[in-house]
């Protein structure tokens, strides 16, 4: 009911809405702040097979308007203090007027598709084993469409056509939205980029490797991949 009753004083908090009927809030705790006892702290990473999707997102809310508090102190534009604005998560200056707001990376994710095959790829961050469908920031100037052309050809070499959007996902590592499209083979040889990818390969519904937890847009993707293998048998 209130987080004073946690005990632990924390140094911010920010209000984020109602959930299952209550009022919501992320706190700012110092560094060396102790859980109270029978609690544990963890990241977001670790909990994402805990939560259920709901609540993960809330969860993800919270660390970004904590993050984005922390960090966004002064203005950009004359190096003046920040004040919070009332009944918003933004900040304006005082001096200057201009305002600030939690910023959101647009990212595309794709499935790309060839008969009866999914293309996957293994990156340097994923944990061992682990391969997903492509992803990939979108740069200025860019539609969606042409961000998740180039991606899929810079990372494996591949060109795709038909590319249909899937749905949209909110990702807090730190701050992106990731968009998700499917996509058809149009050509080419697989050639990863060894900047980003380690690996990368066509798979079937039935011969698929390690694959992110069902939380996840990338997860959702493949799965669609399988019912609709299993749907054309």
């Amino acid at each position: 009911s209130d987080v004073a009753l946690l005990e632990m004083d924390p140094l911010e908090r920010h209000y984020l809405g109602v959930f299952s009927g209550r009022s919501c809030y992320s706190a700012d705790l110092d560094t060396n702040v102790e859980p109270p006892e029978g609690w544990v702290f963890q990241n977001l990473r670790q909990m994402w097979e805990t939560w259920d999707e709901e609540l993960f997102h809330l969860a993800g809310l919270a660390f970004q308007i904590v993050n984005w508090h922390r960090i966004r102190r002064f203005c950009g534009h004359c190096g003046s203090p920040l004040d919070r604005n009332s009944g918003s998560s933004g900040k304006k200056c005082p001096e200057c007027g201009m305002s600030y707001f939690p910023p959101i990376s647009p990212a595309i994710i794709v499935a790309v598709t060839r008969n009866k095959e999914l293309l996957l790829a293994r990156a340097h961050r994923h944990p061992p084993g682990m391969f997903s469908v492509v992803a990939g920031f979108v740069e200025p100037g860019e539609t969606l469409e042409d961000c998740v052309k180039r991606e899929v050809m810079e990372e494996t070499g591949v060109n795709v056509k038909d590319i249909r959007y899937f749905g949209s996902q909110p990702w807090p590592f730190p701050h992106s939205l990731m968009i998700g499209f499917t996509a058809e083979y149009a050509g080419g040889e697989i050639a990863v980029d060894d900047d980003e990818i380690t690996d990368a390969g066509w798979f079937t519904a039935d011969n698929l490797p390690k694959i992110p937890p069902k939380i996840s847009i990338a997860r959702k993707l493949i799965d669609w991949f399988v019912n609709q293998s299993i749907g054309e048998r």
